[in-house]
């Protein structure tokens, strides 16, 4: 983030392409498209703040004439409002929705008496065939960083599934046993080669999906705060101590839309002590704690997608 203003979402995305999409993804998704033939459900983790950009497109194509359950986690960190028009919106679709929050263990069991309930008409059908006492067999599918490992240490409440901070850090496929008629097959978080749109990748961005390593920090803590003014400014005021006036007068200026967002960014370094050498602004640090703060919920509870944006 620099005073010149050559901001540009090209340059974020251009960023991000790098070591996206690893060589052993292409494996594990050919991996999930031969163990789909064993599946009778499928339930689908997504990050309830970005129900649409944390939902691997390859998945959808190959998953679409599967039974689902759709589980949009992290709910602690989302916009509760939004989160009941998200749900509506997959049920609309005619896919069942259960809000969670996998680290709290909350709605972890809504979620197997949905699979059971999707499911039961498979159930009825073994029976009839006299195969009773066969299994539901469920898939747990998600992108990295959408909690699905968490989610599956609380359905199966142990911990089975490796469980770490970094994308992509359960490895290897297995079957866990999580009722006595559903078994459980948990797999890699999976990408995908390429993002639908600019607006996904900095979604996926925002909430940390994509390594902060490959990323230009200060330019998606920018474009994070330019959807924090429009949507959730006063969390922002309220979070960083902010006078609401001052603030107002700044966003009512003539100034550009950039520098406006910059000089917001330049307050909130000063409350926060993000000052070097010569009186002038650490945007690295500044930008740090804006991303900490919003995927930690200290800004408070934000949805970036909208249904309404969606249909």
């Amino acid at each position: 983030m620099s005073n010149n203003k050559n901001y540009s979402k090209e340059k974020v995305i251009s960023k991000m392409s790098i070591n996206w999409y690893p060589g052993h993804m292409a494996k594990t998704k050919k991996q999930i498209i031969e163990d789909l033939k064993l599946i009778d459900v499928v339930v689908e983790i997504l990050d309830a703040r970005i129900p649409i950009s944390s939902q691997n497109p390859d998945i959808r194509e190959y998953t679409k004439n599967k039974k689902k359950v759709v589980v949009l986690n992290k709910v602690d960190l989302a916009d509760e409002v939004e989160t009941r028009k998200w749900v509506k919106y997959f049920e609309s679709n005619g896919i069942p929705a259960v809000i969670t929050d996998a680290n709290a263990g909350k709605g972890i069991n809504e979620v197997i008496r949905a699979v059971e309930n999707v499911a039961k008409e498979d159930k009825e059908r073994f029976i009839n065939k006299g195969r009773i006492g066969k299994s539901i067999r469920i898939m747990v599918i998600g992108i990295p960083n959408v909690g699905k490992s968490s989610f599956i240490n609380r359905i199966t409440k142990k911990n089975t599934a490796q469980v770490g901070n970094k994308p992509g850090v359960t490895r290897q496929k297995q079957w866990i046993r999580i009722s006595d008629g559903i078994d459980l097959m948990d797999t890699p978080g999976v990408l995908w080669p390429k993002f639908e749109s600019e607006e996904v990748g900095l979604h996926l961005a925002f909430t940390g999906t994509i390594k902060d390593e490959i990323l230009e920090t200060t330019e998606i803590a920018f474009e994070l705060m330019k959807f924090l003014l429009h949507n959730y400014l006063k969390n922002v005021v309220e979070r960083y101590k902010l006078e609401e006036i001052s603030i107002n007068e700044i966003l009512g200026s003539d100034n550009e839309e950039n520098e406006k967002i910059l000089q917001i960014i330049d307050v909130i370094a000063k409350k926060r002590g993000a000052i070097i050498s010569g009186g002038r602004i650490d945007y690295e640090k500044v930008s740090r704690i804006l991303l900490d703060e919003f995927r930690s919920g200290k800004i408070g509870k934000i949805t970036i997608e909208r249904v309404d944006i969606k249909n």
